[in-house]
């Protein structure tokens, strides 16, 4: 294991847990697409089931005083490389003296080394699951989805469903979008059509969670986290992390410690390095007069099964 003077700060890691768990409440959804999983290796090969070998058909007769058939698939291997990604947030113990009566110093810089490493976190995973190059070019919709007299967004999912059980034999399981694109699916017209049948109340432009759930007949994770990519002191830049014209429809993981269930993909994260997907810690710098706080992982996000994953473009214009 790396060697580091830095001191784990069980108090600060609750924190890190509480805000991991309200992640998903401030749009991070990375951890949901692509569920933990905690591995002692840094770097390893780790075995897939090949699509062919879920979808074989196989003559199952057996004569007598012959053999069984017997399956004769191989595992296809991919490569796991574990990266360190880390954030250091100083305070001077002036400051957190002066500013004491208002907040603690300690743990507002704890929430902010924090919310560095998920933004980024959520970048990786969005720019691997928004992949036109990895999820063969995309496939474009019939009509863009904030063109509401036209848009026919369940007929767009139901056609990517299908796409994936000829070609996999799995159901996708999530519809991922952003924020955005939710708002505009609550304003097509074959949307309140659809919905209102089976719930009256049903109000154009905001319709529930709920009720996109039944409308699609999958769950729909919601990315809702922004970025400011303007340099200090220039004008803020802030934009959605997860891209506004496309969306996937795909087969997510359950979690837990077990890779043989197909899916997009998982986080691979170096337990020995980091035992939490986020870890807080704190070590002393005399020059500067500080406390540093320091949150950091040590994870590959990886794409085991492009088959789990649809990908739809041009969702909006």
């Amino acid at each position: 294991m790396p060697q580091t003077k830095a001191i784990l700060r069980p108090d600060l890691g609750a924190l890190a847990y509480e805000y991991s768990l309200g992640a998903a409440s401030q749009g991070f959804i990375a951890q949901q697409v692509l569920p933990p999983f905690f591995t002692p290796l840094k770097s390893a090969q780790y075995p897939v089931i090949p699509a062919e070998a879920l979808l074989e058909d196989v003559d199952t007769r057996r004569a007598p005083r012959a053999a069984y058939a017997r399956g004769d698939w191989d595992f296809e291997f991919l490569d796991f490389n574990c990266s360190e990604n880390g954030y250091e947030e100083p305070v001077d113990d002036s400051e957190a003296q002066m500013f004491r009566a208002y907040f603690d110093a300690e743990t507002m810089a704890t929430y902010r080394a924090m919310g560095i490493i998920l933004r980024r976190l959520e970048k990786r995973v969005a720019a691997k699951i928004f992949s036109p190059a990895t999820f063969g070019g995309g496939h474009a919709v019939g009509a863009a989805w904030n063109s509401y007299d036209d848009a026919d967004p369940r007929g767009d999912v139901v056609k990517g469903r299908e796409a994936i059980r000829l070609s996999t034999g799995l159901k996708p399981n999530a519809l991922i979008l952003d924020e955005s694109v939710l708002l505009h699916v609550s304003m097509c017209n074959s949307v309140i059509e659809r919905v209102k049948y089976s719930d009256p109340n049903a109000i154009r432009g905001d319709l529930t969670i709920p009720q996109l759930e039944a409308y699609f007949g999958c769950r729909v994770i919601v990315a809702g986290a922004v970025g400011n990519k303007a340099a200090k002191g220039k004008d803020k830049a802030v934009s959605p992390i997860w891209s506004s014209t496309m969306a996937m429809l795909g087969v997510v993981s359950s979690g837990g410690q077990d890779l043989r269930e197909p899916s997009l993909g998982r986080i691979f994260s170096w337990e020995e390095d980091a035992p939490e997907m986020l870890v807080v810690e704190t070590y002393r710098e005399e020059q500067t007069r500080s406390n540093v706080v320091r949150a950091r992982q040590n994870t590959d996000e990886c794409i085991q099964f492009t088959g789990a994953g649809y990908l739809m473009t041009g969702v909006t214009v």
